[in-house]
Formats: C-alpha cells, sequence, structure tokens
C-alpha cells in the first residue's frame, strides 16, 4: 500500500523559511518521480516542483531561485526547502508520486500539509 505523509507545514513570516518533508512507504522510491503541489483556497492545484529517480529537478516560475527539492533514498524522503517565503506561497502543500500501469498514469498523494505566510 502506497502511503505518503507530509510535514513541516505552519505559520511562517514573508521572507521566512520552512521545509517540507514526505515520506514514503510502499513503494520502491528510488525508481520513481516524486514531486509536490499546492492548492491555495479557490485555486487548482498546481506543481510546485518535482524531482527525477536520476536527481533532475523542475520548479514552477514562481518559484524558481528560492525552493529547493531534494531527496534522500536512504531514508525514502522527499524535501522542499522554501526560502524566502511570500504571502502567495499561502497553500496546502502535497506529496506526491505516480506510476503507470498499461500506459494509464496512477496519481497518489499525501494528505497535504497547510504552509501559511503571513505577518
Amino acid at each position: 500500500q502506497v502511503r505518503l505523509v507530509e510535514s513541516g507545514g505552519g505559520l511562517e513570516q514573508p521572507g521566512g523559511s520552512l521545509r517540507l518533508s514526505c515520506a514514503a512507504s510502499g513503494i520502491v522510491f528510488s525508481a520513481l518521480t516524486m514531486g509536490w503541489y499546492r492548492q491555495a483556497e479557490g485555486k487548482q492545484r498546481e506543481l510546485v516542483a518535482d524531482i527525477t529517480s536520476g536527481g533532475t529537478t523542475n520548479y514552477a516560475d514562481s518559484v524558481k531561485g528560492r525552493f529547493t527539492i531534494s531527496r534522500d533514498n536512504a531514508k525514502n524522503t522527499v524535501y522542499l526547502q522554501m526560502n524566502s517565503l511570500k504571502p502567495e506561497d499561502t497553500a496546502v502543500y502535497y506529496c506526491n508520486t505516480f506510476m503507470h500501469y498499461n500506459r494509464i498514469r496512477r496519481d497518489y498523494w499525501g494528505q497535504g500539509t497547510q504552509v501559511t505566510v503571513s505577518s
């Protein structure tokens, strides 16, 4: 059974930093692309960053230069270091991975962790 458990969210002031963690189980972690998505109130869920099994990273334009995604395959954990936080980063952040079954993509999600950026 695939399980993704996020932690590390909270309330932070503009300009501050937070680090999110996502512990995975039930998957061959090292073989999968892992991602972070976010959903602000009233908006669609969007990709924040992802990292392939080989370590290639991809970022949304809105977070480039401020956020860093990384992974520790020994711990089955993916991280999102968020610096220079802005109020518009406020959202529920979700950990994600996906697999293909007969060429059909199936996504797996964590329960989400709230990040609030406010003074």
